[in-house]
C-alpha cells in the first residue's frame, strides 16, 4: 500500500486554519450544535438525570475521543476532503465509498438539520417581539408554525442562506472568522442563562437531579441513549472532522486539538443542562418532556420567569449559533468535495450546494403538514431522514473509519501523524486498543439497536 509523500501533504493553493485557535474554535462550533443544547438536555431528563451525564462522559472518553483523533488524523495526512481522503490512503479499493458515505450523509443531515435551524431563528424572532408572552398556547403555537407551508419554508431559507454565505466567503475569511465571533457569544450566552438558572427559587430540586447520580434507576436504553448521544454531539461519522482536519497543517499539535474540541463540546452540553434543567424545576414542569423541551417547555418556563423575555432572547440566539456552527462544517465537507475532486470554484460550490440541501429539505418542511401523509415506519418526513442519517449513517460511517484505521491504514501509521507536532498527551497504546476494539463494538450495538428499536417498534 503507498501513503501520500510528505510533499503532498498540503493540496495545491489550498488553504490552511490560520491559528491553531481557529481550528479549534471552527471544529468545537461543528461539534457544538443543537445535539448540545437541544437533544442533549431532554435525554438527561427523560433518563433520570446524573446517572445519564456519567455514563455519557464515560462514553465520550472511552468512545467519543478515539474517533474524534481518527477522523481528524486521515484530514490532516491526506489535506482532502472526506472522499479524497480515504481514495488517497487506499489507492485501487473501494474504501474511497466510505469518504462517498461521510459526504452524502452531509448533504443530507444539513437538509434537514436546516429546517430545525430555521426553527430556532424562528422561535428568536418571535421571542424578540414579544409573540411568546405568558397564558400562550405554546402547544398550539409550535405546532401551528411547524404545520403552516410558508412560514418554515422562509425560515429555512433564512438559516441556509447564512451557512452557504459563511462557506462561499472561504476557509479562513468566512468558517474561521465566524468562528472566532460566534463561539464567544455562544459561550457568553451560556454562562447567562445558567446565572439565572441556578439562582432560581427552587432551582436545588434540580440541580440535584441533574448533578446528584442515582444509578438504580439505569437501564439498557439509559447506556444506549449516553452513547448515542456521545458519537452525535462529536460530529462523527459526517465527513466534518476528516474535512476540518485536512485544513491543519503538519506542525499543529492535533492532539491537544482534539482534546480541547472535545471537552469544549462536553462542556457545552452540561452547561446547557444546567442552563434548562433548574428552571424546568424550580418553575414546576416536566423534565422528561422529550423533544418538546426546546420548543414547547422552555417559551412557557421564559414566560413565567422574571426577566422571562431577556432571558428566552438569549436561549434562541444561543439555540441558533450552535445551530449555524453546526451546519457550517455539515456544507463544508460537500463544497470541499466539489472544490477538491470537481475542480469546482468556491463560490459555485457553495451556492449550488446550499440550493440543492434547501431543495432537498423542502419535502422535511411540510411533512408535518401538506405531506404529513407521507411516513416511513410510523415516521413523518423529517424523521425518516433523520432515522436513516443518525441511526445507519453515521455510525456505519464511523464504524467503517474506525476498521480501515485499525486494520487497513494501521494503527502505528495513524499514531505517527496524530502525534506529529505533538506536545502533550500522545496517541499510543490505549487509543490503539481502544479504536481496535472498544469503539467497533460500541458503534455496531448502537446501530443495531437503533433499527431493530424502530423496525420492531
Amino acid at each position: 500500500m503507498s501513503e501520500p509523500k510528505m510533499d503532498q501533504r498540503i493540496g495545491q493553493g489550498r488553504e490552511n486554519w490560520a491559528s491553531q485557535v481557529g481550528f479549534v474554535l471552527a471544529a468545537a462550533g461543528s461539534a457544538i450544535g443543537l445535539g448540545n443544547i437541544w437533544r442533549f438536555p431532554y435525554l438527561t431528563g427523560t433518563n433520570g438525570g446524573a446517572a445519564f451525564v456519567v455514563i455519557y462522559l464515560a462514553a465520550i472518553i472511552f468512545f467519543g475521543y478515539p474517533i474524534m483523533i481518527t477522523e481528524m488524523t486521515i484530514g490532516r495526512k491526506t489535506q482532502r476532503n472526506a472522499y479524497g481522503a480515504f481514495a488517497a490512503l487506499s489507492p485501487g479499493t473501494n474504501w474511497w465509498l466510505v469518504g462517498a458515505l461521510g459526504v452524502l450523509t452531509g448533504f443530507v443531515i444539513l437538509s434537514y438539520y436546516s429546517v430545525v435551524g430555521g426553527w430556532g431563528v424562528a422561535y428568536l424572532f418571535k421571542t424578540l417581539v414579544g409573540m411568546l408572552p405568558k397564558g400562550t398556547d405554546f402547544a398550539g403555537a409550535f405546532v401551528g408554525h411547524i404545520t403552516a407551508t410558508w412560514e418554515p419554508i422562509f425560515w429555512h431559507a433564512v438559516f441556509m442562506g447564512v451557512t452557504t454565505a459563511i462557506i462561499a466567503a472561504g476557509v479562513v475569511k468566512g468558517i474561521q472568522r465566524w468562528s472566532e465571533i460566534l463561539m464567544p457569544m455562544l459561550a457568553m450566552s451560556l454562562i447567562i442563562l445558567v446565572l439565572r438558572s441556578v439562582t432560581l427559587p427552587g432551582a436545588m430540586a434540580g440541580i440535584s437531579f441533574y448533578l446528584k447520580p442515582d444509578f438504580s434507576n439505569v437501564t439498557a436504553k439509559t447506556v444506549l441513549d449516553a452513547l448515542s448521544q456521545a458519537f452525535f454531539s462529536l460530529s462523527l461519522g459526517m465527513g466534518c472532522m476528516i474535512t476540518y482536519g485536512s485544513y491543519v497543517s503538519a506542525e499543529e499539535d492535533l492532539t491537544k486539538s482534539a482534546l480541547y474540541v472535545v471537552s469544549m463540546d462536553t462542556m457545552a452540553a452540561l452547561f446547557a443542562g444546567l442552563a434548562i434543567l433548574p428552571a424546568v424545576f424550580a418553575l414546576g414542569f416536566e423534565p422528561g418532556a422529550g423533544a418538546g423541551l426546546t420548543f414547547i417547555t422552555l417559551p412557557a418556563v421564559f414566560a413565567e420567569m422574571p426577566l422571562g423575555g431577556f432571558f428566552g432572547v438569549v436561549f434562541f440566539f444561543l439555540l441558533c449559533i450552535a445551530a449555524l456552527t453546526s451546519a457550517i462544517s455539515l456544507l463544508e465537507v460537500v463544497v470541499a468535495y466539489l472544490v477538491d475532486e470537481k475542480g469546482w470554484n468556491r463560490q459555485r460550490a457553495a451556492i449550488l450546494t446550499g440550493t440543492a440541501c434547501f431543495l432537498f429539505g423542502l419535502p422535511t418542511t411540510l411533512g408535518y403538514g401538506a405531506l404529513s401523509h407521507i411516513t416511513f415506519l410510523g415516521m413523518d418526513l423529517l424523521d425518516t431522514y433523520d432515522w436513516i442519517t443518525n441511526s445507519i449513517c453515521l455510525p456505519l460511517g464511523a464504524l467503517l473509519t474506525a476498521i480501515f484505521a485499525a486494520y487497513y491504514w494501521g494503527t502505528k501509521n495513524v499514531a505517527e501523524e496524530a502525534n506529529r507536532g505533538s506536545t502533550g498527551m500522545a496517541v499510543g497504546a490505549w487509543w490503539a486498543f481502544l479504536i481496535r476494539y472498544v469503539v467497533p463494538v460500541a458503534i455496531a450495538i448502537i446501530m443495531l439497536s437503533g433499527i431493530y428499536q424502530r423496525i420492531a417498534g
